[in-house]
């Protein structure tokens, strides 16, 4: 397992080998262990680019694994390359273990013009754990709590925390309820074959007017064929009739007013009721509502499938870190845990597409790998995909946020200052 985090604007200084190391959990979210991570060096030289960990491979696997890590390099962009391996143990009087490994490392990097700087290890990134270097004997000491460090106290000031394993940032993203998902699931197979029903028998009456010679339906004749659609869907309305009672009365609960006409599932929904259904959303979210009923999460699920919603959805993760953004991206997160595949993609990109414009590649290849599971063949879930794979500055996709940067009042948000000078 490889993650990549963009580390540009950290406040790590690589020439400090024991407060880097003590630094790493907040580089790339939570604390390496049997890791290998490459940290690349911008110009000129002091401050971290790209930040790569990988899992520390078999003996068999290590030159492919050290290639795979370099090739990451290859844009060219840095001027050397610090590795850290973490894990294992030191025989007294011998090097730090894994020494064969760094060799490999530094004949791949090396294939693309870029030096070792700095070749560390440590058993484990704790308070008082060893550490020492690989090439320079006397290079070595104890490392500080990493609680005390810079890049620590950067973090606790952008509201972030680093984890204690990989295994712990990953759930996040479990779902909070495997029955609600389940639910909803069923509920949004029943709208999917409502929709599809609808489609087809308003082809079929176009093309039988069409044969007939006659003009386009009228808006009665449209609404009565509808219902007896829905008449004629009466199972699938008998296995929603207890989430929509119970969904109905929590709305009356709040104060709040019928569903809009989307949430007919015999019709496919509107931008105007998408973009109310967002909104609605972050209203709760502000009012610490909790997560969204069954109804909610649907229509928050068929809202996303928008492409003019979900455009809007990327242009709030810009400027990173704002309030407005991390808004956002507690809403993605919640909906993540709360939708079911194939659905779940959308917000499970976005949240990966917001993550990684504030500099978390981690987080966001984690959501990546949730939206690609839950949606094999998602386009734009896709290409981030492949964003992060090749280690690509986070500046450089701000291109997507600008070009679909909008009114963003229509979610009750104010809009951000967005300056496209930024996108490269």
């Amino acid at each position: 397992m490889t993650t990549a985090t963009p580390a540009d604007r950290s406040p790590v200084d690589l020439r400090d080998p024991a407060q880097l190391l003590a630094a790493l959990p907040y580089l790339i979210g939570f604390r390496p262990a049997k890791s290998v991570v490459l940290l690349g060096h911008l110009p000129p030289g002091h401050r971290p680019g790209l930040v790569l960990r990988g899992d520390l491979p078999r003996r068999e696997h290590r030159v492919h694994q050290a290639r795979a890590l370099a090739a990451k390099f290859a844009e060219g962009r840095h001027t050397g390359v610090t590795v850290v391996l973490v894990g294992g143990r030191r025989r007294p009087g011998k090097p730090p273990p894994h020494a064969g490994f760094i060799g490999d490392v530094a004949n791949a990097v090396g294939e693309f013009g870029l030096p070792v700087v700095h070749a560390l290890w440590t058993p484990a990134i704790t308070e008082g754990a060893p550490w020492a270097c690989y090439r320079v004997e006397e290079c070595g000491g104890e490392l500080p709590d990493p609680r005390s460090t810079v890049a620590a106290a950067a973090a606790t000031e952008r509201g972030t925390v680093a984890f204690d394993s990989r295994e712990e940032l990953e759930a996040l993203l479990a779902p909070r309820s495997p029955e609600a998902v389940a639910r909803r699931a069923d509920l949004l197979s029943a709208r999917r074959s409502s929709l599809e029903a609808t489609t087809v028998a308003d082809a079929a009456s176009a093309f039988d007017r069409r044969r007939r010679g006659e003009g386009p339906p009228t808006g009665e004749e449209v609404m009565a064929r509808r219902t007896d659609l829905l008449s004629a869907k009466q199972s699938a309305s008998e296995a929603t009739a207890i989430p929509d009672v119970a969904s109905t009365f929590d709305r009356r609960r709040r104060g709040e007013g019928p569903p809009t006409g989307a949430a007919k599932e015999s019709e496919p929904m509107t931008v105007a009721d998408a973009a109310s259904v967002v909104r609605s959303a972050f209203d709760r979210q502000r009012r610490g509502e909790g997560p969204p009923t069954d109804e909610e999460a649907v229509m928050l699920a068929s809202a996303l499938k928008l492409p003019e919603i979900r455009d809007l959805c990327l242009a709030m993760a810009v400027p990173a870190g704002t309030t407005p953004a991390r808004e956002a991206e507690r809403l993605w997160l919640t909906l993540v845990r709360e939708l079911p595949p194939p659905e779940r993609a959308e917000p499970a990109t976005l949240l990966a597409f917001t993550a990684y414009l504030r500099g978390d590649g981690t987080f966001a290849g984690m959501a990546l790998d949730n939206a690609l599971k839950a949606a094999p063949g998602h386009l734009l879930a896709s290409l981030l995909r492949r964003v992060l794979d090749r280690g690509t500055p986070p500046q450089v996709i701000r291109g997507l946020a600008a070009a679909a940067a909008g009114p963003l009042s229509n979610f009750g948000l104010a809009p951000a200052e967005f300056d496209a000078d930024q996108a490269v």
